[in-house]
């Protein structure tokens, strides 16, 4: 129409376009100054975090003139606000009420008066799953508010490789109590439980841990290859043993004549009791003693005694003086479950610095989870501001339909992005939650959201040290440095008491031997003999007789068992030197793995804090590239999708500052392990680990 109108009449018209015109600009301008003003309006309800005040004069001077876009969320490094929530979190779970305390750990050895327990079995308290009170104390709104110190406390009380464990202690006072009666150590696995998913550093829970330690096959961790490990003489039982044995005969025997019993039927009723008594030594000194008490009728004419009363009294004592002589060789298993509960001492050490590096690697990748999740959260709040403001300036024809679309791409992304970041964030609470609960199965516990409250780790001295001295501290307070040096004591007292083995069963014994004979006469005994008799008429005489010297038997004696080759002792001692040189070198390795551990970590740290240096800088650029872009665009010079991504890289930059600020934490929280500092760098007393209740910790 106005081509038509320019033709009919140009010059005519000519000057009432450009009134229209001018009118229609300035509908246009009030129109784009309401709607700046509604997203200023909007912006001052929402308040957003992530403003920085950075601008320089000239934006100043600019933002005093325009409506400014959508501001960016806060930063990682400066979130104010944020930071103040979490620090009124803070204060609120401080002002939570004394925790209650749950039953602390306690299985003992069976003990009792009762002559007859040891012979009844023993029971074991059942297994306790109940969470400890300190979990519900640190729930509030339906959230587990959580900080690092309250996750090592849980783990503490609730983490059930730690439960697991805590039964080493019991089992190796058991395999004491069985080598104190000559029995053979059956060993405690010390090796490290690793039953809790999630936070495994990548050098390895074991290594540092002790979980490869030699010491684990010394504390019979077992396996198909048979060791040599206690080998030697055998051992008899320590635990006295006692024998009684009892029987009522009756005998009838046809006779082929009379001339043997002088009756064609010989009948006998016989009673006869024997017991006896024996026990050996820690010397291999052993002794037996044995009664034996007979009472017997017969029908035979040619008995003199009928019944005749027997007793019988017999001490032996049996002295090795080669094989199987010495404390050494007889107390070698009790020496062993010793050492074994030393090294189960220190495998339980070993077990809680695993324990507590895994949950504070499992609670800073919540923690980076977490900020992520939020990051996300803001880039999608920003997208939709802007897309709503594009909406806005499309509905008055100032900008192309396609930068709508962009945006709208733009708000699809954020969307993925924030429903991946969620979802990885509700693994890590799941994670976090298995590790610091003996059961989930509350449905309002499996669900429950976990708040981090320490969203950043204190400086650790570590971090300064000369590498030379972190090995050395390291070689003093790891566990499994002290494990393996008592596994090559264990291995050098095999040496010595396998030796014995070789020599041959040489033992000294002497014998007492008292005999009493006693009855009535027999009423049918033969007038063609003498029946009569001076023998005591009961069993007290005849007992009496039996240590009245009257009948004794003295012997002293030796007895010597050689074996002719003797190949499998040989062998056997041959393999024990074999396996020790095997453990010299064992023991030597691992020297070297600590040494390369403790370095590895120490760059592993430097690397780490490098890169959250970078990472700081990367985002301080990415801020202020954020920063010129909103200035320019309210400027005019800059579309609201180029702020917007301006702000989608600062997004990026922040993930990858919590990233890297994840990775400085745990690389802190692996030096730690490495070096063996990990229990005093967090407080946590040995003696409530063993227990499972915290009263020492101290946050």
């Amino acid at each position: 129409m106005d081509g038509e109108g320019h033709g009919a009449s140009g010059s005519r018209r000519g000057g009432e376009r450009i009134v229209k015109n001018g009118s229609r600009v300035q509908q246009q301008l009030m129109a784009v100054a309401l709607c700046c003003l509604v997203s200023s309006s909007t912006l001052a309800q929402t308040a957003p975090a992530r403003q920085q005040q950075q601008t320089t004069p000239d934006a100043a001077t600019s933002s005093q003139q325009q409506t400014p876009p959508p501001d960016a969320p806060s930063s990682v490094a400066t979130p104010a606000p944020q930071q103040a929530t979490i620090a009124q979190q803070a204060q609120q779970a401080q002002q939570v009420g004394p925790v209650g305390q749950q039953a602390p750990f306690h299985v003992e050895l069976p003990h009792s008066h009762n002559p007859l327990s040891p012979y009844m079995p023993s029971n074991v308290p059942p297994v306790n799953l109940t969470n400890s009170p300190r979990l519900q104390s640190l729930v509030r709104d339906g959230k587990l508010y959580l900080s690092l110190h309250d996750a090592i406390a849980l783990a503490i009380e609730n983490n059930l490789d730690l439960a697991y464990f805590r039964y080493n202690f019991p089992t190796a006072q058991a395999d004491i109590l069985r080598t104190k009666a000559g029995g053979q150590a059956n060993g405690v696995n010390t090796a490290i439980a690793q039953g809790t998913q999630g936070g495994f550093s990548s050098s390895g829970v074991g290594s540092g841990g002790g979980g490869s330690s030699s010491g684990v096959t010394a504390a019979g961790a077992g396996g198909l290859v048979t060791s040599t490990l206690g080998g030697g003489a055998p051992i008899s039982s320590f635990d006295p043993h006692l024998s009684v044995v009892g029987l009522v005969d009756h005998t009838t025997l046809v006779q082929a004549n009379k001339s043997q019993y002088g009756v064609p039927i010989l009948k006998q009723n016989t009673i006869e009791v024997e017991s006896s008594y024996s026990q050996a030594f820690s010397l291999g000194t052993n002794f037996t003693v044995t009664d034996f008490g007979f009472r017997q009728t017969t029908n035979s004419i040619y008995n003199i005694l009928s019944p005749q009363l027997t007793t019988n009294f017999n001490l032996t004592i049996n002295q090795p003086l080669l094989q199987g002589f010495g404390l050494a060789t007889n107390q070698r298993f009790m020496h062993i479950a010793k050492k074994n509960l030393e090294l189960t001492d220190l495998g339980f050490r070993a077990q809680v610095i695993a324990t507590i590096t895994q949950v504070q690697n499992i609670y800073w990748d919540l923690v980076s989870a977490y900020q992520d999740a939020q990051i996300k959260e803001r880039s999608l709040a920003y997208a939709n501001e802007t897309l709503s403001d594009d909406q806005k300036q499309l509905e008055l024809q100032n900008i192309p339909a396609m930068q709508v679309m962009k945006d709208q791409a733009a708000v699809a992304t954020a969307e993925g992005d924030l429903t991946v970041a969620r979802a990885t964030l509700r693994l890590n609470e799941l994670l976090i939650k298995n590790a610091l609960t003996k059961s989930i199965d509350d449905p309002a516990l499996a669900e429950m959201p976990v708040v981090p409250l320490d969203l950043t780790g204190t400086s650790d001295p570590k971090a300064e040290e000369p590498i030379d001295q972190l090995i050395t501290e390291a070689e003093k307070n790891r566990p499994d440095v002290a494990e393996d040096q008592i596994a090559m004591q264990i291995a050098q007292n095999n040496l010595k008491t396998i030796k014995n083995e070789l020599l041959p069963r040489l033992s000294l014994y002497g014998q007492f031997i008292g005999e009493g004979i006693g009855g009535l006469p027999n009423p049918v005994c033969s007038q063609n003999i003498d029946c009569t008799t001076t023998l005591p008429t009961d069993f007290a005489g005849a007992f009496t007789n039996t240590f009245n010297y009257s009948s004794p038997e003295y012997q002293v004696g030796f007895s010597l068992d050689i074996t002719l080759r003797n190949r499998v002792a040989k062998a056997d001692q041959f393999r024990a030197v074999l396996d020790y040189r095997q453990k010299e070198l064992t023991f030597e390795q691992q020297k070297k793995q600590i040494l390369l551990d403790v370095r590895n970590s120490q760059y592993a740290l430097q690397q780490a804090q490098a890169r959250v240096t970078a990472a700081q800088k990367a985002r301080d650029l990415a801020q202020k590239t954020f920063d010129i872009s909103k200035q320019e665009q309210k400027l005019g010079a800059m579309s609201a999708y180029d702020t917007l991504a301006s702000e989608q890289a600062l997004a990026v930059a922040e993930s990858a500052l919590v990233v890297a600020q994840t990775a400085y934490e745990k690389a802190k929280v692996d030096i730690d392990r490495a070096t063996g500092f990990t229990l005093d760098r967090t407080a946590v007393s040995i003696d409530d680990a063993k227990s499972g209740v915290v009263t020492h910790m101290q946050p």
